[in-house]
């Protein structure tokens, strides 16, 4: 059984437009959500009424299966697992939580103090392992570094985004020279590289600053870091898709770099 997209579910649990098993699609609502899986209905009422007293949003569930069923939301969140439950164990639906959604921290709640089993669950990132009863403030502050996980996760996911939708702006050359200048290259290398001039070279890299919304060039480093740019890993398959590596695209670059010298004359 896959997570289900919120706002696209059809009434047999398929997706109406999105293949993908698990997408999540971004909701206006700010508050995040606390998801707690827990068979005994008494202890998700409890936990219900403490999630709400903290302002947060809880959802509560009696098994994996269940949880797996619901539609999630893309805001900070966190997953309260029992250890023990029906069907799909705590430490399974840890492993699927964590590789279709690695927002959602993840708190674990024991009936007993099962070392092996709490130094797994740390291992595959849980943020806390707790055994009952437990007290109500160790808890919360789990809530919160989980949460805060959650958001900070989120943010970066959606740095990322805009960067990659800022780069599917950037035409072949300018990807290419991109890459380049990342690599600490100067533009006259840059142009000995790409068979062009100087002076088309700089053309390139004040688009791409301009495209990439770049204050400066320490900030092109930066976004080519986050977006995983290399010269040696992006230059060949560029090359691969770019026309203008062919001899008419150097000399309709050459062209180019006539009339921008006959404007622009040093």
């Amino acid at each position: 059984m896959d997570f289900i997209l919120t706002g696209s579910r059809l009434e047999n649990g398929t997706n109406s437009s999105i293949d993908h098993p698990l997408v999540s699609t971004e909701t206006s609502r700010p508050t995040p959500v606390v998801y707690v899986v827990e068979p005994n209905e008494v202890e998700r009422e409890s936990l219900e009424r403490l999630i709400e007293c903290e302002g947060w949003h809880p959802e509560t569930f009696a098994s994996a299966e269940e949880f797996l069923g619901h539609p999630l939301e893309i805001v900070p969140s966190c997953l309260l697992l029992d250890v023990s439950l029906p069907g799909l164990s705590g430490l399974e639906l840890q492993k699927r939580a964590a590789l279709e959604r690695p927002d959602i921290a993840i708190i674990f709640l024991s009936a007993k103090g099962d070392i092996p089993i709490a130094v797994e669950a740390i291992k595959a990132g849980a943020v806390e392992f707790l055994t009952k009863p437990f007290l109500p403030g160790r808890l919360l502050s789990a809530f919160r570094e989980a949460l805060d996980r959650s958001r900070k996760i989120l943010a970066r996911e959606a740095e990322k985004r805009a960067l990659q939708k800022c780069y599917a702006s950037l035409s072949y050359r300018q990807r290419q020279v991109m890459a380049l200048v990342s690599s600490g290259l100067l533009n006259k290398q840059v142009g000995v590289e790409l068979g062009i001039s100087e002076i088309t070279v700089k053309a390139h890299r004040g688009q791409v600053m301009q495209k990439m919304q770049a204050s400066s060039f320490s900030d092109l480093i930066k976004m080519s870091s986050k977006l995983g740019l290399s010269r040696r890993k992006e230059l060949p398959r560029l090359r691969r898709d770019d026309s203008s590596s062919s001899l008419p695209g150097v000399l309709l670059d050459s062209y180019r770099a006539g009339i921008l010298e006959a404007l622009c004359p040093r």
